[in-house]
């Protein structure tokens, strides 16, 4: 963009950009912590409240101290951190046990039913840790290619048979024939469409794990639902953990199941996250060229007709470029090698070419950002 008066160079706009997420973050999170504290706050005070009155009535019945029911109470508190409980579980740490929890630390879900007690056991986890979870956000990027890969030849067969269909398909020279068999990177799938399919898919797993849980975990289908997006989207609280009961019927079965859920679930969660992420940066574009527009009326104009473009190539159903996606993990290293090496040497780096407002990232960002082109304006 044009340097002159109050518009914005491309790293002025992307710090411009950052700042506007951070806030609006911040204001959802505000709005988060309003909202969920109406809704749990009155429970929370009547569940204290009910406490306080069994607590009382225990003491009167059997006549126990107070002070040393408490005592009690805080060592039972620490056997459960251990993984004790009042009913029967299995064991924590077996091998089994021990494969859910690695499970667990390198896809980042963390439940918490199950924590190293010793300090080698917490040492380890540091290491372990930070080696898994690199390589599983690397496994994520590499199927969040393949899944955009498969549903970009699924699209491409059905744009194919609607052409056929409705007789736009029907060659009559040679040039419309090799047009007819041009390559998949011709033809490029909307990310809003992806984003329709991959979440299609998300509810289709969620729902079909969420039947499996209400019947084998005694769970209400509500409270299986709210597992399986807290398991998938990987927050993991640990208030709702499967398979952790000591025997179950079909329990090979069961187990596997729930492994196979959970490492879809995550998957396509994963996937679409990042494809919304996508939405959110165009909303965030609209709100930072509506403020720029706002503040600069003689650009204004100017901005709107950007603005309409983009809207217009974003609702036009742009594609995806498959051969260009199924690069781009493969040069994001180098991407951020050398935007450090620019950084140290030459300061911040400054960009020449088109921006899409936020252009150059590096993992999902790249793939998501540069290859669904309805975020990209160099065409």
């Amino acid at each position: 963009r044009s340097g002159r008066g109050l518009s914005l160079t491309p790293l002025n706009e992307d710090n411009a950009r950052f700042c506007l997420l951070a806030g609006l973050i911040l204001l959802y999170l505000l709005c988060g912590a309003a909202i969920f504290s109406a809704l749990e706050h009155p429970s929370e005070l009547r569940a204290r409240i009910i406490w306080k009155q069994q607590l009382d009535n225990f003491t009167r019945r059997h006549r126990v101290n107070l002070g040393a029911l408490h005592t009690l109470l805080r060592q039972y508190e620490e056997a459960n951190g251990a993984g004790i409980r009042v009913d029967a579980l299995r064991p924590r740490w077996d091998f089994s046990g021990a494969f859910y929890f690695v499970g667990t630390v390198v896809s980042t879900i963390g439940f918490g039913m199950t924590t190293p007690a010793t300090i080698a056991g917490k040492i380890f986890l540091i290491f372990y840790g930070l080696v898994g979870c690199a390589s599983t956000i690397l496994f994520f990027n590499l199927f969040l290619e393949r899944i955009i890969t498969m549903l970009a030849y699924i699209m491409r067969w059905c744009h194919e048979r609607r052409l056929r269909c409705g007789g736009v398909g029907v060659m009559s020279s040679g040039k419309e024939a090799r047009e007819e068999e041009d390559s998949l990177e011709g033809w490029k799938p909307s990310v809003y469409y992806v984003m329709l399919i991959l979440g299609l898919a998300s509810v289709v797993i969620a729902c079909s794990a969420s039947t499996l849980y209400s019947s084998m975990e005694n769970w209400s289908y509500v409270d299986s639902l709210y597992f399986c997006f807290v398991a998938f989207s990987t927050i993991g609280f640990g208030d709702l953990v499967s398979s952790q009961r000591e025997q179950y019927e079909s329990q090979g079965a069961y187990r596997l199941g729930n492994c196979l859920f959970i490492l879809m679930g995550v998957c396509c969660i994963y996937s679409l996250f990042n494809v919304i992420s996508i939405i959110i940066k165009q909303i965030l574009n609209w709100i930072l060229g509506k403020l720029v527009c706002s503040g600069q009326h003689q650009l204004c104009s100017c901005s709107t007709r950007r603005a309409e473009v983009h809207m217009d190539r974003r609702l036009s159903g742009e594609m995806i470029s498959v051969n260009e996606f199924m690069v781009s993990n493969k040069v994001s290293l180098a991407l951020l090698q050398k935007q450090l090496s620019e950084t140290a040497h030459q300061g911040p780096r400054q960009s020449h070419g088109h921006q899409n407002g936020f252009s150059g990232g590096v993992g999902a960002l790249a793939i998501m950002n540069n290859r669904l082109q309805e975020t990209s304006v160099d065409r």
